[in-house]
Formats: C-alpha cells, structure tokens, sequence
C-alpha cells in the first residue's frame, strides 16, 4: 500500500469510528491525553502542537493548561473527530482543530512549547520524517512527547477478536494493526534513533482498562482502529465475530499499558 493510501485508509477508519470514539468504554483516550499533556507540562501562554489530535482527549487538556494567553493546534486527517473535537471545546477561544496531513501542512519551525503526538506516530509511512518534522516544530527549551501502546492491547479479548475475525476472513487477520510496530520501549527508542533525534526519556506504563462485558467491548471494537475491520466484513459475519467476543467478555479488565517518550529541545 503506497503512502497515499494508507492515509485515506487512517481518515476512513476514523472517520467511520467517530461514532463511538467518545463511548465511556474509550476512556482511555481521555486518560492517556491528559497523561500526555502533563508530561509535557505547558505552562500559562505557552503554544502547543498536537499531531493526530482526534477529539481533543489531549488538545482539550492542553488548552486549559495554557489559558486564554496561550493556544493549542490540533491538526488530524479524520474530519469527523475534529467536528466532536470542536464541540467539544465550544467553551475554549484559544485552541484551532485543523483538517490537514501534518506531513504536507506548512507550519513555521520553531514555533511551539510542546508538541504532542497521542497514539498517532505508528500511522505515519514515514514515521522518522515524521519526528524529524515534530522535532523541528519545538522552539528552544519545549518538549515534545510521543505516546505509543504498550505490548499485549487489549488482551485477552484483542486475541479473541482476531481469532474470530481470521475464521471469517483469513485475509483480514491483523492487515490493520500499525500500532503493533512501536509497543515496546526499545523499539520507540529505535525510530527516534533512526529519525536522528535524541529522546531524553522512554518509559513504559502497566494499566488495566475496565470493561461492562460486551456492549464495552464491542464499543471499543467500533471506535477504535478495529474498526477497519469490522467495516470489511459482511453484516452475518460481523454478528458471528460479535458473538464470538460475548462468550468471553466479562467485568474483567483489559491491558491498555502505553509507551511515553519524551523530548527537552
């Protein structure tokens, strides 16, 4: 798949997944955002970049760290997010939520405090342009911080998801799954080492994520990047992975742990 069509594929599958991406049972994005954001610590009037931004689970956050003499730039490729993310800071003047591709937007270097990059840098084709971009973004003395899944998502029922899916459809077993690149620290550290841009810190961070059987988990399917998936299989097909998935859907958590990397320009 050439560069062009893996990100239409990105802004289809989150485009479709709007729909579901602020159900309770995605938290997680929220609590990762905010995670993010302290991080990277921006402080009052500070000016902050948040790459792959979504609904806002971290621009949000930022936005109100910053205050009224400060701003916050989300830019995402699924137009639908950004709509939510608009909405959902109605309240807030001094953040912008822009519908572009980071990788072609022309952005002055030097520019920005901070710059956030929450669970976004996996779907780059050219993930070390990507940070060398980021990286130039930050003015003398920001941070920039890099938030990845950790190994094992979701598991146990991420497992049982796919093996449901790979006895619909053998071809569509894990084609969808970018962020299984980046889930462990050593491999973070090798794409800014291969990017050239020294990281000051990688840590890992062990979370469970709790779940109300099915409805939960099938909301995480939906509004998530399973959803390309799902949006592949026919409608009896999907029923069948969906019953799969309720048999061993219980109140038991789920693996969420993440990748934090952080960057002092």
């Amino acid at each position: 798949m050439n560069p062009s069509e893996a990100k239409a594929r990105v802004a289809r599958t989150y485009d479709t997944a709007a729909d579901h991406f602020d159900h309770p049972a995605l938290s997680f994005w929220q609590l990762f955002g905010e995670r993010s954001v302290a991080r990277a610590a921006p402080k009052t009037g500070e000016r902050v970049l948040d790459v792959c931004c979504g609904t806002g689970a971290s621009a949000i956050p930022a936005a109100r760290a910053v205050g009224p003499t400060g701003s916050v730039l989300g830019i995402d490729l699924a137009d639908s997010l950004l709509r939510l993310a608009r909405a959902k800071s109605a309240d807030l003047a001094n953040v912008e939520f822009r519908h572009a591709d980071f990788e072609t937007e022309d952005l002055p270097e030097a520019n920005f405090d901070a710059v956030l990059c929450v669970f976004g840098l996996f779907f780059f084709p050219d993930m070390s342009a990507a940070l060398r971009k980021m990286r130039s973004m930050l003015k003398p003395g920001g941070r920039m911080v890099i938030t990845t899944w950790g190994p094992g998502l979701f598991e146990p029922m991420n497992t049982v998801f796919w093996n449901a899916v790979r006895s619909e459809r053998p071809d569509l077993h894990k084609n969808f799954n970018p962020w299984d690149t980046l889930t462990e620290p050593h491999l973070v550290r090798r794409v800014f080492e291969d990017a050239d841009v020294p990281v000051d810190e990688v840590v890992a961070h062990r979370h469970q994520h709790p779940i109300n059987g099915i409805a939960d988990w099938w909301a995480i399917v939906l509004g998530s990047g399973y959803r390309a998936t799902v949006e592949q299989l026919s409608e009896e097909a999907r029923e069948r992975v969906r019953t799969a998935c309720a048999r061993f859907a219980t109140t038991a958590p789920v693996q969420a742990d993440v990748v934090y990397a952080l960057v002092r320009a």
